[in-house]
């Protein structure tokens, strides 16, 4: 059983050493361009071409609450587009965005794929900016989803 290790700096700039999963969460609207999505932009083109071709194909493909998209974007690095926001923040929105049960279902699906890469997982405070979600309410995911199945999961806080 591994624990969430917190450090400051760039999620998107993970000093790891071996493999390594940035993931972050995305809404189902497929809109792309505000929060975490703009550092994974300025750094690989890939993850948001890939991100907007799944939910163009969204009929055809699995594009939706609770699914995933793993992105190689070097030799020792993917991002995981995890769709865990139900739109997006509106000016009267009933509440915030995220919906935690799809979040849960997408650290699920990542869980597979990260310890198949034998990988670390890098992440801000994921679902606690735009969309919106609590800390307390998506650390405890984190933890039975990831860390207690021996996943190293480590928080990037923006300095």
């Amino acid at each position: 059983m591994a624990e969430i290790q917190y450090l400051n700096g760039d999620a998107t700039s993970p000093q790891a050493k071996g493999p390594k999963v940035i993931a972050h969460i995305c809404n189902d609207r497929g809109g792309w361009g505000k929060g975490f999505v703009l550092a994974i932009s300025r750094r690989w083109p890939e993850p948001e071409a890939a991100y907007r071709r799944w939910h163009r194909e969204r009929a055809t493909n699995d594009f939706g609450l609770g699914a995933i998209q793993l992105i190689r974007v070097k030799p020792d690095t993917w991002v995981a587009n995890m769709i865990g926001q139900h739109g997006i923040k509106a000016g009267r929105s009933s509440g915030p965005p995220i919906r935690y049960e799809a979040v849960r279902a997408c650290l699920q699906h990542l869980a597979t794929p990260a310890a198949q890469l034998n990988a670390t997982i890098h992440i801000p405070r994921i679902g606690c900016g735009l969309a919106g979600g609590r800390w307390e309410h998506i650390e405890p995911l984190i933890t039975s989803e990831l860390t207690d199945k021996g996943l190293a999961v480590t928080v990037h806080d923006r300095p």
